[in-house]
């Protein structure tokens, strides 16, 4: 897109008629919308993996056909009481929600470094779902927005985009959360079918410092058991 936008400034010097400016106008159009399209077909490819695990007639899980249009980038942290407790750390990437799934749970003891199972990609729409996965779906138990908010890349400033990160196996952000602030890491280690991710917390001032408000929703200041009996009720209703 910044290359389109460096054409369009350089054909626009150009311009001397009204027919010209219409001309430039309309091709801006079939050129923005182009690529809109591209990036939405990108996107489904990417979330195929994520809709063919998914009954969506039985879960109120988010489909990924609604754009959702967030300030961002963001992150999430999800609680999720599926067949083991466990949390998903998710960091908006490339039009979806880059997953990973932490069986310890999330720590700011930078001397902590918690196994990050990948999984599928999950549309962006995704970070604001909390609630109950019915059982016998894919997934099933109770999901809390445990924290959210937007992170910064530490690695613009070395010119590495969030793409390129992942693809080294080295991604740092600053969150700036609900709850977590800071520095975190994920690193990808070993390769092969030994190939893991790490997850851990970066030295600086927010090291070592007490989570607040951690059993409760980032979101509704609900907690995790509050959730499933709410939507136990209104099965009942």
């Amino acid at each position: 897109m910044y290359a389109v936008g460096l054409m369009i400034e350089q054909l626009s010097k150009n311009i001397q008629s009204e027919t010209e400016f219409m001309k430039l106008s309309a091709l801006i159009i079939i050129v923005i919308t182009v690529l809109w399209v591209g990036e939405q077909m990108a996107v489904t490819k990417k979330l195929k993996h994520y809709a063919t695990k998914r009954n969506f007639k039985k879960t109120p899980e988010p489909t990924g056909s609604k754009i959702q249009k967030i300030e961002g980038p963001i992150f999430v942290i999800q609680e999720h009481d599926a067949t083991a407790l466990h949390y998903d750390f998710r960091i908006e990437m490339d039009g979806v929600l880059k997953s990973w799934a932490i069986p310890k749970g999330i720590s700011t003891n930078p001397g902590k470094k918690h196994l990050a199972i990948p999984t599928e990609d999950h549309p962006m729409d995704y970070a604001y779902f909390e609630g109950e996965i019915p059982a016998g779906n894919y997934g099933a138990g109770t999901v809390m927005v445990w924290d959210i908010g937007t992170y910064e890349n530490l690695k613009e400033e070395r010119h590495l985009s969030m793409e390129e990160c992942y693809k080294k196996g080295r991604i740092e952000l600053f969150l700036h959360g609900k709850k977590l602030h800071g520095g975190y890491a994920l690193i990808k280690t070993g390769s092969g079918d030994s190939t893991r991710w790490l997850f851990l917390k970066m030295r600086d001032e927010y090291a070592d410092k007490p989570i607040k408000g951690k059993t409760k929703s980032a979101l509704t200041g609900r907690t995790m058991k509050q959730i499933g009996v709410i939507k136990k009720r209104q099965k009942k209703a």
